[in-house]
């Protein structure tokens, strides 16, 4: 133990106590704790604003319709359905770059003896960590149920809902809309872990805590809302298909093709939501950059 620590006043978390944590995380953990830990405030602070989204995706109507229809269930509605994106996206984050980190030790340690290029071998663990994500789709299928209000008299909460869709359908109804997911993970992870580094850089230089947090909040954001336009189209996808519980299991494409022709062929409204997505992530991912470089300066 470092000695500094051994002198910390009780309830006070100083230097040493920041380094005693982090050696107790270890250095592979560590990525992890500060993944899910960010994500969780980031959840907090924007899930109304995910719910109006939502509401765009599924029903094609502008957002503020969407809010009326917030405004009318109420305030005790407002936050129906928290939990699983709660405890969805805390544990895909922390796999997020968890993962990307132990992947990219482990796939570098070979590509040095193979000579492969290190951008080709940090992709690959990027693509790995995202396809890995997708386990937990069936945490964006019960958020879709319950944020839909359609579904407020046959799903009570989180666990309400599970055990309907384990009892009523099995295992395989939690995973509809799995391919959007893979489709949308994969790639999304390449180009945000590819990118973040080369658009710091470009940033100005930042010569305080305020300013690094500053940068990584823009770094974080701008990616995250670049990338939330380009795969829009996947995630209206995968709210249409896990809107519905039971029946067929309908192909991906078949999916955009329905909402293409309900939506008059029309780009503007397949697209509808996707301001408010726009800056949905610029604020989600710029938290969630932010938080995360900051916690692993902490631990």
């Amino acid at each position: 133990m470092d000695p500094d620590s051994a002198r910390q006043p009780q309830g006070k978390l100083g230097k040493g106590g920041h380094a005693l944590i982090g050696a107790n995380l270890g250095t592979r953990g560590k990525h992890y704790v500060c993944g899910s830990l960010a994500a969780f405030t980031n959840i907090i602070v924007t899930f109304p604003i995910q719910k109006v989204l939502f509401r765009q995706q599924l029903h094609g109507v502008r957002a503020t319709e969407a809010v009326r229809q917030l405004q009318r269930e109420g305030l005790r509605h407002l936050y129906r359905g928290l939990l699983p994106p709660l405890l969805q996206k805390t544990t895909t984050v922390a796999i997020m770059f968890g993962l990307y980190e132990d992947f990219s030790r482990l796939l570098l340690r070979h590509a040095h003896r193979s000579g492969a290029p290190e951008l080709v071998t940090r992709s690959v663990a990027a693509a790995l960590a995202g396809t890995a994500e997708a386990a937990l789709t069936p945490f964006e299928r019960v958020q879709t149920l319950l944020q839909d209000h359609r579904h407020n008299g046959r799903f009570n909460n989180t666990a309400h809902t599970f055990r309907t869709l384990l009892r009523d359908y099995g295992v395989r109804e939690c995973y509809r809309g799995l391919v959007p997911v893979l489709l949308r993970n994969g790639p999304s992870n390449v180009l945000f872990f590819g990118l973040r580094g080369p658009i710091k850089q470009r940033l100005p230089d930042a010569r305080t805590h305020v300013g690094h947090m500053a940068n990584d909040f823009v770094c974080g954001g701008l990616l995250g809302a670049a990338l939330g336009i380009m795969f829009y189209p996947l995630n209206v996808v995968k709210s249409r298909a896990q809107a519905q519980v039971g029946g067929e299991f309908v192909p991906c494409h078949q999916v955009l093709m329905t909402v293409w022709r309900e939506r008059g062929g029309s780009i503007v409204l397949l697209f509808r939501g996707a301001t408010l997505n726009y800056h949905r992530s610029l604020l989600s991912w710029g938290i969630i950059n932010a938080t995360y470089e900051l916690l692993l300066k902490v631990f």
